[in-house]
């Protein structure tokens, strides 16, 4: 049976509003607003261990980048500053976002390395092959202990446990350890001026502090975001290296303002943020190998341009940047010659006579900090050339 037709009398429903479209931000829009937040359109006289704090720390796979990262944002920054940080254990050295050292403060080490534990766990299985017959909880505390007796070179930590698990993939049993403690790289490794191998012990032994439980995601969101915003969920899961962040920015959406990119993305942003005018002046900046700006975004088109992609590095070398304009426009390599500091700057596509003098200006100014040659344009060797053959 043919169910009846409604005789209900059928009123004019209230009209919808038309939703407010999104604002759209383009490429160099989202450029200076990271780079405005990451103290790069001008420097600041921030101390370094507060820039450590508000960038949410420096990428720190090799020992002198952090040194460089803070020279480019600070004003009067002098490495001996930092060095100083390092031994008196406010800042360390510890892994952290994508399986990578960072350079934290001892409050952000203690609280964002439980943070991202669930990809140390992620990390830990792609191993698991080389780990058969492996307890972890009997790893975790074997490690602990030896490394908590003094500070052990990674070789010494492999040995030793392959003492216990003779069958055990040695690399494997390194990175376990790696994976479920947060080791920090001791001093005198990473001071400048000063050489040291790689010693681990971990970070609650090293700062005399236990770590805290595992935080929420939501104050490192708002963070990133003060970092590196505007961002969308993909930029700060490729960024911390984690998942599942989606419900976490939905939970801030009150507190947020959204965007879109020129693709249609959504991003998510602190309402009060700097998001200065697309056509601000930004200065050249010579960014170290892996800086923060160049990997906080999984879209990272705001400071590279689509035809530079990966020519930041060849393979598994990798090299410094040249940023001119708010992008990538050079790579850069810092040698020696005779009583000479040599730049070798090597532009990715035409410079401007302006352009190259500004750029010249500015590697004078690194130079006279960052090398022990004296305060003297005459006592650098900086060369525009190719030192790389991308082809």
């Amino acid at each position: 049976m043919a169910p009846k037709k409604s005789t209900a009398v059928q009123t004019n429903p209230t009209p919808r509003k038309n939703p407010v479209a999104p604002v759209v931000l383009s490429a160099r829009a989202l450029g200076r607003a990271t780079l405005e937040r990451q103290l790069l359109l001008r420097r600041t006289a921030m101390s370094a261990k507060d820039a450590v704090e508000h960038l949410v720390g420096l990428q720190a796979q090799n020992t002198k980048p952090p040194y460089y990262q803070l020279f480019a944002r600070l004003d009067g920054f002098a490495p001996a500053e930092l060095a100083e940080l390092m031994e008196s254990r406010e800042v360390v050295r510890i892994v952290t976002m994508r399986s990578t050292i960072h350079l934290h403060t001892a409050a952000d080490a203690l609280t964002l390395r439980p943070l991202v534990q669930a990809a140390r766990d992620r990390e830990l299985r792609i191993f698991r092959k080389g780990l058969v017959g492996v307890e972890p909880d009997r790893l975790g505390a074997l490690a602990r202990e030896l490394v908590e007796e003094r500070p052990r070179t990674p070789k010494e930590i492999r040995e030793a446990l392959l003492v216990e698990w003779p069958d055990a993939d040695p690399q494997s049993l390194g990175v376990a350890a790696r994976c479920l403690l947060p080791l920090v790289q001791v001093t005198p490794r990473g001071v400048w001026g000063r050489s040291g191998q790689v010693a681990l012990t971990t970070a609650e032994h090293w700062l005399g502090s236990p770590s805290e439980p595992v935080p929420t995601p939501d104050a490192t969101v708002l963070r990133y975001l003060g970092a590196f915003g505007p961002a969308s969920v993909q930029d700060m899961q490729a960024w911390a290296g984690l998942t599942r962040l989606r419900e976490v920015f939905e939970r801030l959406r009150p507190r947020l303002i959204t965007f879109q990119d020129e693709n249609g993305t959504e991003l998510f942003d602190l309402p009060d943020a700097p998001r200065p005018d697309e056509d601000t002046p930004a200065p050249p900046r010579f960014l170290p190998e892996f800086d923060n700006v160049l990997l906080g975004h999984a879209d990272r088109t705001r400071v590279i341009p689509p035809q530079y992609r990966g020519r930041n590095g060849n393979g598994n070398q990798a090299y410094g940047t040249v940023l001119v304009d708010g992008f990538l426009a050079a790579i850069w390599r810092l040698g020696t010659g005779a009583e000479k500091a040599v730049l070798t700057v090597q532009p990715l596509g035409r410079l401007s006579p302006v352009d190259r003098d500004a750029v010249t200006d500015e590697a004078v100014r690194m130079l006279s900090t960052m090398t022990t040659v004296a305060d003297d344009t005459k006592a650098y060797d900086i060369r525009f050339a190719t030192f790389i053959d991308f082809e």
